[in-house]
């Protein structure tokens, strides 16, 4: 049960920066009377905003702010709940939000949305509409239960009920599907996945397994045949090598001696062609000229004749060192022949030595790659236990995953089974059922208790059938202002019974805002002050009204509210 203690606001909508404070729990029976605007009803909206940080008649949130200060809006509202204290203090300009449990602060949530949700869902378990519906009735903003949809009408006797668990159950639950649902995709994948890999396992083992001796046989004879060529070319390059290197040295030094020979014999060969060239213009100058150019002194026959004789002696020596040298040049060039045969061979030879050390390479290559064939064939040989041990893992962890699988379709099928139990149809329906005749019976004392003998009564959509003494069918819309008054009444008292039968939404506090002031008429009037006179001594009620002169002597204690300076007071 709630125990309301107190409430107290500052420059909160008409109320300035001193607080004004209400004890909630000092009367049994509270009257709060006031001019209109004073602040009667602030009480409401500081209850609503504390706990639920809305206000409770239909006004922005900003517009809480008292219009003069304009900031530092501050609610507080202290309750006791069993043997723990509680304290929710909330603010305007500056955003405030506390929790406070037995003098320490509850932590904060980041998110203040799920601050509020776990004050309502784990400390008052109360919802803003249910407080509405146990707690206040007659304000002009208050919506009776009879007007409210089926779905909301629901939601309040479930509050009252305090089976909300089971809705929230059926949310969890519905969570835990969604994730069940998830988790079922992934394993079906890894089965698959798992599948396979059992399948190509199975192949590459098959594929090991037909690997024999033979192959590797085959390809180690290969090998041999290589090796032979290798043998066979090393012997033939070593033949063709003998003495090779002395005999090329040889050779090309022979053949270097050739060239300079030759470059010699060319030599003086052009140095007697020079020779030659110069006795014939020296003999064609005596031949041609009679005077001497550059002492222009007379050549006479006798020396042209001297000159001439010497200069064809010369000439004939000359010709005759070039025959030797025709004859030297022919033997040396046959010679040079030879000398380039030789070498020409023994080059050939060099070069098949060069193609068989070529051939080698290209052979121990081939060999290179035979014998790695052949260690891979051996190594996946080897492997093949390895790979029977992968294939057992893969089939095991199938096996794994398939339990798995097994176990979240049944644990989906159990989940399904029992959400259909917290259906809406399943075991709440079942609770209402059995409570919608204690509350269709309380309804109808009260009714009586307030003088309107009808029969009311509720089915479990919480749909109303009311017939009057002579049997007629009528619905709430068909009734006057007063009457339908009568049935809200009715409905309020009746909603705080089960919720104290049930200890869920029980609260001493009891706020009428105009009850009195409405549609009841002076019976009504007399009525009601005789139910509120029933209550248990641990209720507080508090009437708000505009006919304190009428009521002030039907209540224990009395709060004016009143304007000072356009600032809400009381008394």
């Amino acid at each position: 049960m709630i125990h309301f203690k107190t409430c107290r606001w500052q420059n909160f909508l008409s109320t300035g920066n001193d607080f004004i404070e209400i004890q909630l729990n000092k009367s049994p029976t509270t009257l709060i009377v006031g001019q209109n605007g004073a602040g009667k009803s602030t009480l409401l909206d500081a209850l609503s905003f504390g706990l639920f940080g809305k206000p409770h008649r239909d006004i922005g949130k900003y517009q809480l702010i008292n219009s003069i200060n304009g900031k530092k809006a501050l609610v507080e509202v202290e309750f006791d709940i069993g043997n723990s204290e509680f304290k929710i203090v909330r603010g305007i300009k500056p955003n405030k939000f506390e929790i406070w449990q037995n003098g320490n602060m509850i932590n904060q949530s980041s998110n203040a949305r799920d601050y509020q949700k776990f004050l309502e869902a784990n400390i008052l378990k109360l919802n803003h509409k249910s407080f509405h519906q146990v707690v206040v009735l007659g304000s002009s903003s208050f919506i009776p239960f009879m007007q409210l949809p089926a779905w909301s009408r629901r939601a309040v006797i479930e509050d009252l009920l305090d089976i909300q668990i089971f809705s929230k159950m059926n949310l969890l639950l519905k969570e835990r599907n969604s994730k069940i649902k998830e988790e079922l995709v992934d394993i079906t994948h890894n089965i698959e996945l798992y599948k396979s890999k059992i399948e190509a396992q199975t192949k590459y083992i098959a594929d090991l397994q037909a690997l024999n001796e033979d192959m590797i046989e085959q390809k180690l004879n290969n090998m041999e045949e290589h090796k032979t060529e290798i043998a066979r070319l090393f012997d033939d390059s070593k033949t063709s090598g003998e003495n090779l290197s002395v005999l090329l040295s040889t050779e090309e030094k022979l053949h270097k001696q050739f060239l300079d020979r030759m470059s010699e014999i060319k030599s003086y060969k052009l140095q007697n062609n020079n020779k030659i060239k110069a006795l014939v213009k020296d003999a064609r100058f005596y031949e041609d000229n009679d005077t001497c150019p550059s002492c222009d002194q007379d050549i006479t026959e006798t020396i042209k004749t001297a000159k001439l004789g010497n200069l064809k002696d010369e000439a004939g020596s000359v010709q005759s060192d070039m025959a030797l040298l025709e004859k030297e040049i022919l033997t040396a060039d046959k010679e040079g022949h030879e000398i380039m045969d030789r070498l020409n061979q023994l080059r050939q030879r060099q070069q098949k030595i060069n193609s068989n050390n070529d051939k080698i390479s290209v052979i121990q290559n081939e060999i290179d790659k035979v014998q790695k064939d052949v260690n891979n064939l051996s190594q996946q040989s080897g492997d093949l236990n390895g790979a029977k041990k992968d294939l057992t893992h893969y089939r095991k962890e199938k096996e794994a995953c398939t339990e798995k699988k097994l176990e979240f379709v049944e644990e989906r099928t159990y989940n399904e089974v029992i959400g259909e139990m917290l259906k809406d149809t399943g075991i709440k329906t079942k609770v209402i059922k059995q409570y919608l005749p204690v509350m269709n019976r309380l309804i109808n004392q009260y009714l009586q208790v307030l003088d309107f003998f009808v029969a009311f009564h509720l089915d479990e959509s919480f749909n109303e059938t009311i017939r009057s003494r002579h049997r007629d069918n009528f619905n709430y819309a068909s009734f006057s202002e007063g009457e339908k008054q009568r049935i809200d009444l009715s409905l309020l008292f009746t909603w705080r019974q089960i919720a104290k039968m049930k200890n869920s939404a029980a609260t001493n506090l009891l706020v009428l805002d105009e009850t009195f002031d409405s549609s009841l008429d002076v019976d009504g009037v007399e009525q009601l002050t005789k139910i509120l006179d029933t209550l248990d001594a641990d209720s507080n009620v508090f009437i708000i009204s505009h006919k304190g002169d009428m009521l002030e002597n039907k209540f224990r204690s009395k709060i004016e509210f009143y304007k000072d300076r356009n600032f809400s007071k009381i008394v």
